[in-house]
This record gives structure tokens, C-alpha cells and sequence, in this order.
């Protein structure tokens, strides 16, 4: 499990991370997505010990990362901005690998670099962004770590390999009940991938949830009535949204589906239409609860250090 207590992390002109508090369990597909700015990839660093906390504390099965090389054996990390020994092959960079992970698979890396159509004899440097992004996914995948950090995993990958690294990553979480948590500023490329998704915004955690519940407790409703009503009709019934036009009225309602269409269906509606939500809609009805503006959030910002 992976566990941080009000972290905090500064830079010279600005708070990267403000008081951060979350447990991570083991065997999940944990994603974070937020603005440039938002902390996403400062986080990563802290777990993964490339940054110390200014204050608070991150643990990893209860052992502290920073500076401690048995804690990190079991970690790979995939930074957003890659980096290979210079005019350095797959294969040496493999020798690299194998020397600092004891659990290094060499059989697991062919196999990998088949599956990708990668050539691992020639230099990196001849390599585009997205095939430098597979080479790194693979060597971080070869190492059979219990925890994987993956900042902007799918930048540059086109659909296939998209689908092709999504595929290894759930596998190595289902099989070997490994950990893995990936950045994005997309909640749409994380929303079939992860169990648990967080919002970061200037800092801060502004929303954290299991992505089943979020789909199961949010809805869309559109119904309409034959004589006049305005929203106090719907007293009992928790809204994080209401509007009219003409004689139809939309909702979003937060709470249980079936409690929630029976109360409605007892009111006999002349229409009534319950609706999913996509995750993106989910995200900003309970931000806008929350008093956050979807739009502040994901507008602008600085790039993370």
C-alpha cells in the first residue's frame, strides 16, 4: 500500500504540492489527472524518491522511499520526459536495468520488444517519441516490479499500442497484484483503465474516488410532466443540477438509481429517461458541488517541475 500524510513540496516560485493526503491500495489501477501545474508528475517523483518532501511523509508498505534502495528494487518509474544513456541500444539499456533490479527479466524483454516491433540492437536516438515511450514501458515491464508509476503513459503511443500497453499494464495488476498509477491530463483515456481516479488541481486533492461508484451514483434524468412544475417538486431528492426548457426538465442526481426512479415514477411523469454520465461530466458536476469550476481547472497552468 502506498500511503502519503500531508505531503507538501516546494519549488523557488511556487507550491507544487499542498498537504496531500491518500492511500493507494496494492492490485489496482490508480490514475490522477489534472492541468499542467496540477502536481501529477511532482507526486510521482516523491513516490518514487526522485524528490524529498519539504514536509509530510510517503510509505510504501510502511517503509519510507526516500533513500531507501530495498523500497525502490520493487519500483519502475516512466517519466513524461524519458531519458537513455547517450547512443545507447534497448539491449544496453537492458544491461543497465538488470544491474540495478535483481528481478530483471531478460525473457520478458525479448518477448516485449517482439510484441512492440521494436529493434533492440539499433540506438535509441534513431528511435521516434513514441517508440522512445514503448522502450521505456518495456524495460520498466521487464523488471516484474510491485509498483509501477507511469506519468503521461500513453503520450505519443497511437491506438494500437495505446490498447497494447493498457492490455500489459491490467495484466501485470490482475496476475501479480501489482500496483500502478498513471497521470494524464485525459479522463476520458484513463476512464476504462482505472479502478480509482484522483483530481489534482493547484496542489491540491480535490476529488478522489473509486471510478464503479462514480458511474453508480451520478445520473442524468430528463423528465416532463403534463401540468407545470418547477424544481421544488423534486424535494428529497439530491441535485447537483437543475434545468428547464419548456416543458422538459434535465438533472443530475447524485444517490441510489432505483430509490430515485421509484420516488419519481410514484410523481407519473409523462417522460422519464435515466441516463449515464461519461466520467468528464462526472468530475465536473461534483467539482462544481464542491465549488470548483471544471473549466479554472482545466484551463492553462503551469507545467509541473
Amino acid at each position: 500500500m502506498i500511503k502519503a500524510e500531508n505531503v507538501t513540496k516546494n519549488f523557488e516560485d511556487f507550491k507544487a504540492l499542498d498537504n496531500i493526503s491518500c492511500s493507494i491500495p496494492k492490485g489496482v489501477i490508480y490514475g490522477m489527472v489534472g492541468s499542467n501545474g496540477a502536481g501529477k508528475s511532482t507526486f510521482l517523483r516523491l513516490i518514487t524518491g526522485v524528490y524529498k518532501a519539504d514536509s509530510g511523509i510517503i510509505t510504501i508498505d510502511d517503509d519510507n522511499v526516500w533513500e531507501n534502495p530495498k523500497v525502490k528494487e520493487n519500483v519502475s518509474f516512466v517519466p513524461d520526459d524519458l531519458f537513455f544513456l547517450p547512443g545507447a541500444s534497448m539491449n544496453r539499456m537492458s544491461k543497465l536495468y538488470s544491474a540495478v533490479y535483481t528481478n530483471f527479466d531478460y525473457g520478458r524483454f525479448k518477448e516485449l520488444t517482439n510484441a512492440f516491433g521494436l529493434n533492440p540492437k539499433k540506438s535509441l536516438n534513431t528511435f521516434s517519441k513514441g517508440m522512445k515511450r514503448q522502450a521505456a514501458i518495456i524495460l520498466a515491464l521487464s523488471c516484474h516490479p510491485d509498483y509501477m508509476f507511469f506519468d503521461e503513459t500513453f503520450d505519443g503511443l497511437d491506438p494500437v499500442m495505446r490498447a497494447l500497453v493498457k492490455k500489459l499494464i491490467c495484466e501485470d495488476v490482475i496476475e501479480r497484484r501489482a500496483t500502478a498509477i498513471i497521470t494524464s491530463h485525459s479522463l476520458r483515456e484513463l476512464e476504462d483503465t482505472c479502478d480509482q481516479l484522483a483530481l489534482l488541481h493547484k496542489g491540491g486533492l480535490v476529488f478522489e474516488s473509486d471510478i464503479s461508484n462514480l458511474k453508480t451514483s451520478l445520473f442524468k434524468i430528463q423528465i416532463a410532466f403534463s401540468e407545470p412544475f418547477d424544481k421544488s417538486r423534486f424535494e428529497g431528492i439530491e441535485m447537483l443540477h437543475f434545468s428547464k426548457s419548456g416543458s422538459v426538465a434535465n438533472m443530475i442526481v447524485k444517490g441510489s438509481k432505483q430509490k430515485c426512479t421509484e420516488m419519481l415514477n410514484n410523481m407519473h411523469p409523462v417522460l422519464l429517461d435515466i441516463l449515464p454520465l461519461t466520467l468528464e461530466e462526472v468530475f465536473t458536476y461534483e467539482m462544481a458541488a464542491l465549488g470548483y469550476s471544471f473549466d479554472d481547472v482545466f484551463n492553462g497552468g503551469k507545467n509541473d517541475e
